[in-house]
C-alpha cells in the first residue's frame, strides 16, 4: 500500500538567537546613552530647561497657531519668488544631471578616471550643506533670489546624479552588451539603451528636487537668499509669531500642493513605466 501524500509542508521555526538580539539592543542604548553624559564628552541635554520653560514655548505655539489673516495677501509675491526659484533650480539641474550621471555610473562611463572624478566632485557637493552654499553665494553676489536658485541648483544635481547613477550601477545591462556587440559606440549605447531605461528614474528624482526645493527655499531666506523665507525669518527676529504662524501656514501649504502634483505625475510616469 502507498504512503500518503503530504497535504502541507511542514517548515522548521526560524532560529533564534535571543542572547545576540539583547546584547546588541543593550550596546545600541549603552551607546545612546553615553553620547549625552558630557563628562565622556557626550552632548549635553538640559531636559530640565524644557520642564522650566515650558510655559514660554506654550505661549509661542499659542500666538503660531492665531495667524494673522490679514498679512495674507502680503505673502503672495515672496511665496511666487519661492515656487520660481525652485523651478528653476530644478530644471536647471535636470538638464546638467543628464550627462553628469551618465559620466558617474559605471555602465554608461568605462573610463575608471572621469567616472572616479565626477563622484568626487558631487560627493564635494554632496557634503557641503545648503545654507553654507547659500552663505557663501550671498556674501558674492548679494541678497536676492540668485543665490537661492544656485543653492537649489547644487543641491539637485548632488541629489539626481548620486541616486539615478547608482540605480544604474544596480540595474540589469544586457541590452548594452548587445549594442557594444553589435559595434556601437558608447555615446550610442548610452542615447539608444541607457537613457529610455533611466528617463522614468530621471523623472522620479526630478520631481522629488522639485518638491524639496520649495521646503529648502524657506529655510535659505534665513540667510538672504530670497523668496518667502526672506520674511519667514525678517519677522521671526521681531518676535511677530501671529505673522510668522501665517507664514508657515502658507510654506506648508504650498509645500502640501506641490507633493500632490509631483504624486500625480509620478503616478503617471509609474503606470505609462509599466
Amino acid at each position: 500500500m502507498s504512503a500518503a501524500i503530504p497535504t502541507r509542508l511542514d517548515v522548521p521555526p526560524k532560529p533564534r538567537n535571543t542572547l545576540r538580539t539583547v546584547l546588541v539592543s543593550a550596546a545600541v542604548a549603552a551607546f545612546t546613552v553615553a553620547t549625552c553624559l558630557p563628562s565622556i564628552g557626550g552632548i549635553e541635554l538640559d531636559l530640565a530647561a524644557i520642564v522650566q520653560h515650558w510655559r514660554n514655548g506654550v505661549t509661542k505655539l499659542v500666538q503660531l497657531a492665531q495667524p494673522n489673516l490679514a498679512f495674507l495677501p502680503r505673502t503672495w509675491a515672496p511665496l511666487l519668488e519661492t515656487l520660481q526659484m525652485a523651478l528653476v533650480g530644478a530644471v536647471a539641474a535636470a538638464l546638467c544631471s543628464i550627462p553628469l550621471t551618465l559620466w558617474a555610473a559605471a555602465p554608461t562611463n568605462p573610463n575608471r578616471l572621469t567616472r572616479a572624478l565626477v563622484r568626487t566632485v558631487n560627493n564635494i557637493n554632496r557634503a557641503v550643506p545648503d545654507l553654507v552654499f547659500a552663505t557663501v553665494l550671498v556674501a558674492m553676489v548679494g541678497v536676492g533670489a540668485l543665490p537661492g536658485v544656485v543653492t537649489l541648483f547644487l543641491f539637485n544635481i548632488g541629489v539626481v546624479v548620486k541616486l539615478v547613477s547608482e540605480a544604474i550601477d544596480a540595474a540589469d545591462h544586457r541590452y548594452m552588451e548587445a549594442g557594444r556587440a553589435a559595434g556601437g559606440t558608447q555615446f550610442q549605447i548610452n542615447r539608444a539603451t541607457a537613457l529610455p531605461q533611466a528617463w522614468p528614474l530621471f523623472a522620479n528624482q526630478w520631481l522629488y528636487a522639485l518638491e524639496l526645493n520649495v521646503r529648502i527655499s524657506a529655510i535659505l531666506g534665513i540667510v538672504g537668499a530670497g523668496g518667502i523665507g526672506s520674511m519667514l525669518s525678517n519677522y521671526t527676529n521681531y518676535r511677530q509669531w501671529d505673522t510668522v504662524g501665517m507664514l508657515l501656514i502658507v510654506v506648508i501649504a504650498a509645500t502640501m500642493l506641490m507633493d500632490a502634483i509631483s504624486g500625480a505625475i509620478r503616478r503617471r510616469i509609474t503606470n505609462g513605466a509599466g
